[in-house]
């Protein structure tokens, strides 16, 4: 599936995921291929997406986040340390 993380400033990733756990409002969930379509809002914690076999981690202070027809797209206030 696609994955695009974005904050107002860049376009921070963009490529080809297996997975992604997000930081829910509610709690922590994952995304995978063929998920259902959803819009959620995001909160502070740690958003992790596996790629080309490697994991990539980074916290985040909040946002939210669509997924449709495999793509996910992630808007973010910040990235922290960015």
């Amino acid at each position: 599936m696609q994955l695009e993380i974005l904050t107002p400033e860049t376009t921070f990733y963009s490529g080809e995921v297996n997975s992604i756990t997000l930081p829910g409002t509610l709690g922590s969930f994952q995304i995978l291929n063929n998920h259902a379509p959803l819009i959620s809002s995001l909160t502070r914690g740690i958003l992790s997406f596996s790629a080309g076999g490697r994991i990539q981690e980074m916290e985040v202070m909040d946002g939210f986040v669509e997924v449709s027809h495999n793509k996910v797209t992630v808007c973010l206030d910040a990235i922290k340390g960015l």
